[in-house]
């Protein structure tokens, strides 16, 4: 998909605020951590194709709204993706001015965990 200078201009200016890792990375704190929340941003219909195994779905236009309801616990371990790193960098960014304390965004997003041959429910 071919985004638009301004969505990249405003993806640079959040992704200065957010810790990125990767999906190596995302899986081993998965590992490390059983309760570490590894949370799908896309939209419904993304997510009703598949997901990454183990996640949980909050899309990126409800997440704000339904965080504190979903976790409460604002330094729990929050993992988001979202298709290519792009959005899940913005919901991080939010999640952070919320006052939650240990967000990251997974860099490549599920185009990459697919590719990856990394476990998914459908």
């Amino acid at each position: 998909m071919e985004h638009s200078s301004g969505f990249l201009s405003l993806i640079d200016a959040a992704r200065a605020n957010v810790r990125e890792v990767s999906i190596a990375q995302a899986l081993e704190r998965i590992k490390a951590n059983p309760n570490a929340h590894f949370v799908d941003v896309r939209e419904d219909r993304e997510w009703n194709v598949g997901h990454a195994e183990g996640a949980i779905h909050m899309g990126k236009g409800i997440i704000e709204r339904d965080i504190e309801k979903r976790i409460p616990d604002k330094g729990a371990e929050i993992i988001l993706y979202c298709g290519g790193g792009f959005r899940s960098v913005l919901s991080a960014e939010s999640l952070q001015r919320m006052g939650y304390t240990n967000v990251a965004s997974m860099a490549g997003g599920w185009r990459e965990w697919v590719a990856g041959n990394n476990p998914v429910d459908l």
